[in-house]
């Protein structure tokens, strides 16, 4: 389960605690934190039809509204047009009210992406690198965010937190060619690798915590506010968010699908993730005579090459079949979604075959949640971490918004 770490006390009030000289504090307010919502989700909007969403009055929402454009959170975006009388004023989200930095850290890249208000990225940089220690990540992280920052479009003062999405164990569990000295992250102490950067609140993930818990906030998560979020990248991971609130379960690691024993005749994988995963797609593809080592290389296969990535797609299908089946009926799900490394025609091509494989069963099973790419695919994770700061100071749970809007 993630935490986050204490906020330095040398961060600048300019950057921690406040934006244009307003103290972020009352950002912690809950009806603020909903009506901001409210204004990202369904603006441009207007006083009037906040107040009917939010269910506050009409001077709570002034007032609010008030304190949100003196804060730069929000901006006026034209009159509503075609009414009697004093046409109202439409509010919308400012996406250059803040920022927030996303870091995925993972076996075969790392990524870095700034993300404004309305979930934009505004900067991404990565590096295609097999099992990054420690130090390059940290020297990655430096090099790259001095650079965006340098540009002067993103200014360090707006800048309200740090996100860090990896997979857990990250050390520990052992995938192909994985060199013995990649232990050395299971001594690491993660916010320790950003002291270099402008002093923020740091907050740690699981990486396919952090991609859904994006989905949840900026992607097909607004209109599936329950759904099971499936992340291929060189190993395989979950994640489950129930009406708009992400489940952790009783020891944080609910959504560890890459766990799940298999048994399948064309495969000695014990477990799914041996089998599905990009390690194993690529030790599948090297098999066959097909050197692959990034994932856009799949895209460029001659024809021998496409015959055994298809091999592996039905592969994949028969394995995922039964799990996505077992979270129709276990959980009940609007959707399930499948983000990650893997190149996006290839994760619809996976999506359909399981779709197949599970309408095959339907007699059997009450209810299908179809099964699709993410709105955030690859870069989800970094984005997802990106969001975390969002989450911790400005936004509430979607459940609170649907909850209150029901009321």
């Amino acid at each position: 389960m993630s935490q986050p770490s204490d906020p330095s006390p040398a961060i600048p009030a300019a950057v921690g605690a406040s934006l244009s000289g307003t103290n972020l504090e009352r950002a912690g307010d809950h009806n603020q934190r909903v009506t901001l919502q409210a204004i990202r989700v369904g603006g441009p909007i207007t006083r009037a039809d906040l107040a009917e969403i939010t269910g506050l009055t009409a001077p709570a929402i002034a007032n609010i509204t008030k304190r949100l454009l003196a804060e730069g959170l929000i901006l006026e975006a034209g009159r509503l047009l075609g009414q009697r009388g004093q046409p109202a004023m439409k509010l919308a989200i400012n996406p250059d009210g803040c920022f927030s930095i996303g870091v995925n850290i993972d076996r075969d890249h790392i990524t870095l992406v700034v993300l404004d208000l309305l979930g934009q990225v505004r900067a991404r940089a990565t590096r295609e690198v097999d099992f990054a220690l420690p130090d390059e990540v940290a020297e990655f992280a430096r090099t790259e965010l001095s650079a965006i920052l340098a540009k002067g479009t993103i200014k360090a003062k707006r800048l309200i937190g740090l996100g860090v999405a990896l997979p857990d164990d990250l050390g520990r569990v052992h995938l192909p060619h994985q060199p013995d000295e990649y232990e050395v992250w299971n001594q690491t102490d993660i916010p320790s690798l950003f002291t270099g950067l402008p002093a923020l609140p740091i907050f740690v993930e699981n990486d396919a915590t952090a991609a859904a818990l994006g989905e949840a906030q900026f992607g097909l998560g607004l209109r599936h506010p329950s759904f099971f979020y499936l992340l291929i990248s060189r190993g395989l991971g979950g994640g489950l968010v129930l009406d708009g609130q992400y489940f952790r379960g009783a020891d944080g690691r609910a959504g560890e699908i890459g766990f799940l024993p298999v048994q399948h005749p064309a495969t000695k994988a014990a477990a799914l993730q041996d089998a599905v995963s990009l390690s194993a797609l690529f030790d599948h593809m090297a098999a066959r005579g097909h050197r692959v080592t990034q994932p856009d290389d799949l895209l460029s296969l001659n024809g021998a090459g496409k015959a055994a990535l298809a091999d592996w797609i039905t592969l994949a299908a028969d394995l995922l079949t039964g799990p996505m089946l077992a979270i129709s009926c276990l959980i009940n799900p609007q959707a399930l979604f499948i983000g990650g490394r893997l190149p996006a025609p290839l994760v619809d091509e996976l999506a359909v075959a399981v779709n197949a494989r599970m309408q095959a069963g339907r007699g059997q099973v009450p209810i299908l949640a179809p099964l699709r790419r993410a709105a955030m695919a690859a870069d989800a994770p970094a984005v997802g971490a990106a969001i975390l700061p969002f989450n911790q100071r400005l936004l509430p749970g979607r459940s609170v918004l649907m909850k209150t809007a029901e009321e």
